[in-house]
């Protein structure tokens, strides 16, 4: 996400100007409009004439700037886009006011949006545009003799490093292990949360034995994924097959799994958890959460930002004031999403649960 402008707006809202970089990018915005929003863009919108001139032919496509009040969204998925739709407001043609139209925001697109953004709203952003500039995927590339180490960031990749040696058997195995070396020690100077491993032949299973043997932590965010060349080639067959997507969503899965295994066996033995609606509230309000876990759908649905295929809010406390207490108290945020396992165990709990400081009575 690229955020290129944030400024005060009228009543206490807030205007943003940002550019979703990636499908991601347009799955975190689907959880941060509202109904009553205002989100403005470029649009194509179908005008209908029927003039001395030219006859009713349907309507045409013309290119326009439109500000909608936000009444929908939806996360198109397979279609890469977020629909957005909402009675115009504003727009280039005066005549276009007060009809309904759907944006369709794609990547790349920019928007404004202008509304009193939540904190958990606002963080969502921030980390989004972090993660455009902070890559925490590593592609290492490695054979005979080479190996290459790519950043991988929402577009495209870049080389961080490449080195070079002799390598082989016997008098040669000393300068085989220096080439691993510098690969495990650069590998290791590195913030990322996950390395794939690629390369043709057995070379990248003994380079993965090396780096268990020196640093065994580093192994453990090791995927190795078979190619046939390394270098630029050998990164774009790695992309090609989806590998960085299946890594990244296995490490959001495996955060996830952790807490809801700490909030299965805090229940399990009656400990320092709450989970519920009504149970979570009590813990917020007394300070007693202390990591607030909520499903991204309930969290949606429950502020209201409802889709037409959606049912409206279910809760009798505010999810808001909830989100609000736990961050006041110096609480973290975690919102699970509902496309995981670890999201649908959560959902059997209600949506919402919490790891707490002390056991409540």
């Amino acid at each position: 996400m690229r955020i290129q402008s944030r400024s005060p707006a009228e009543e206490g809202k807030e205007r943003v100007s940002l550019v979703p970089e990636s499908l991601d990018d347009l799955w975190h915005l689907q959880y941060v409009l509202e109904p009553g929003d205002l989100v403005a863009g470029d649009t194509t919108r179908r005008i209908q004439r029927d003039d001395d001139r030219m006859r009713d032919t349907g309507g045409q496509r013309e290119h326009m700037h439109v500000t909608i009040e936000v009444d929908t969204v939806e996360f198109a998925k397979f279609a890469n886009r977020l629909r957005v739709g909402g009675e115009i407001i504003d727009a280039s043609r005066e005549d276009q006011l007060g009809f309904h139209h759907t944006v369709n925001v794609e990547e790349r697109d920019e928007i404004t949006v202008t509304k009193r953004f939540k904190p958990d709203q606002m963080d969502r952003l921030e980390e989004a545009a972090e993660a455009t500039d902070a890559p925490d995927v590593a592609i290492a590339t490695v054979e005979e003799g080479e190996a290459h180490i790519h950043t991988v960031a929402q577009y495209g990749t870049d080389e961080y490093g490449s080195f070079t040696g002799t390598t082989g058997k016997g008098e040669y195995a000393r300068s085989r292990d220096e080439l691993f070396g510098d690969l495990t020690a650069a590998l290791g100077r590195m913030d990322v949360d996950a390395v794939i491993l690629a390369g043709p032949g057995f070379t990248k299973r003994d380079a993965l034995d090396f780096i268990e043997d020196e640093t065994p932590a580093l192994a453990e965010k090791i995927t190795t994924v078979d190619t046939s060349a390394v270098g630029d080639r050998g990164v774009h067959e790695v992309l090609k097959r989806g590998a960085v997507e299946d890594v990244q969503q296995e490490t959001r899965i495996a955060a996830e799994a952790e807490l809801i295994d700490e909030l299965m066996h805090r229940i399990g033995e009656g400990a320092k958890a709450a989970y519920g609606p009504d149970e979570v509230a009590k813990a917020a309000d007394f300070g007693a959460a202390e990591t607030l876990i909520v499903l991204d759908e309930r969290l949606r649905k429950e502020r209201g930002a409802v889709t037409e295929d959606e049912e409206g809010r279910e809760w009798d406390v505010d999810v808001n004031e909830i989100v609000t207490n736990v961050e006041q108290q110096g609480g973290d945020v975690t919102v699970f999403s509902s496309d995981f396992a670890p999201g649908e165990q959560l959902a059997n709990l209600g949506g919402i649960a919490a790891l707490l400081r002390y056991r409540m009575e």
